[in-house]
């Protein structure tokens, strides 16, 4: 082979668009599907049975599509109103009714009707995309930064502006870390909170630990670190979950929270700004 010098321009010049077909064999089996899709008013328990009939797991995905949810919203929301004893295909052949009143209770019958009887504008397609692309972006962030405005509202109740947010605070051997609020101040803090909601971004899990275990490496071993989540997806997610409950049990994390019990969050706060002398 010839021996060449290239340049940045030339590859720069050379560059092209990587055009591909997003429809595999799934898809394209779906919108057959969903194109011979009966049009009702009233689509019955038996409309959504036949969804699944004929191919179990392309009925979910249409299911999903209809209801507008991510694979994980979907499964949490439907083992949610199940129980506990499935929501797979093995669950609707047993429970047949059972899983379709499930479904039924999730909306997903309303939600065809107003489908196949919506009118189409040609903007319709361009909002799809929207929605799709960087509207589910900006749902995740605002997962995210609901649940770390509502840690600071109860941080505020207790100290007042007696903390910083959002920073990277500095711990014990001048380790620095990143946490979403630091109390009383992000130098030497006695108190860290970090918040974390199931699919809040695009981020893997594993940098979901990742984050947590830097705030348990750098922190003092006196500081209380406090871990703030929520989100039914957990659910579907267990083992990443158990790492962070040892964490709690092994005593680097203090104390976890979800929405449901910030009673209890707003109770630890208020002890700990009493034992640590906090003002």
């Amino acid at each position: 082979m010839q021996r060449v010098v290239q340049s940045l321009s030339d590859i720069l010049a050379n560059l092209k668009p990587l055009t591909v077909d997003w429809q595999d064999p799934t898809a394209i089996r779906v919108i057959e599907k969903l194109k011979s899709l009966p049009i009702s008013d009233n689509y019955t328990l038996d409309d959504l049975g036949r969804v699944l009939d004929s191919d179990f797991e392309d009925g979910l995905l249409i299911c999903r599509l209809f209801l507008g949810l991510s694979k994980d919203q979907f499964t949490s929301s439907l083992v949610e109103v199940l129980g506990d004893a499935g929501a797979g295909k093995s669950r609707f052949k047993r429970d047949r009714a059972g899983f379709l009143s499930g479904l039924a209770a999730l909306g997903l019958a309303d939600a065809m009707v107003a489908e196949v009887k919506r009118q189409l504008h040609w903007s319709d397609t361009l909002v799809e995309r929207l929605r799709s692309g960087r509207g589910s972006a900006i749902s995740g962030q605002r997962r995210g930064r609901g649940l770390e405005d509502f840690a600071e509202e109860l941080v505020r109740q207790i100290f007042g502006t007696n903390f910083a947010s959002r920073s990277n605070f500095t711990g014990a051997r001048g380790l620095v870390a990143k946490c979403d609020i630091a109390i009383p101040s992000m130098n030497d803090p006695r108190i860290v909170i970090e918040s974390k909601a199931y699919g809040a971004t695009g981020s893997k899990m594993t940098d979901v630990i990742g984050d947590i275990e830097k705030i348990i490496s750098a922190k003092r071993s006196d500081t209380a670190f406090l871990f703030v989540t929520d989100g039914l997806s957990w659910r579907q997610r267990q083992s990443d979950l158990r790492k962070i409950v040892a964490y709690q049990n092994n005593g680097d994390i203090t104390r976890i929270y979800t929405l449901a019990n910030s009673d209890q969050l707003v109770a630890d706060l208020t002890t700990l700004k009493a034992e640590m002398g906090i003002e």
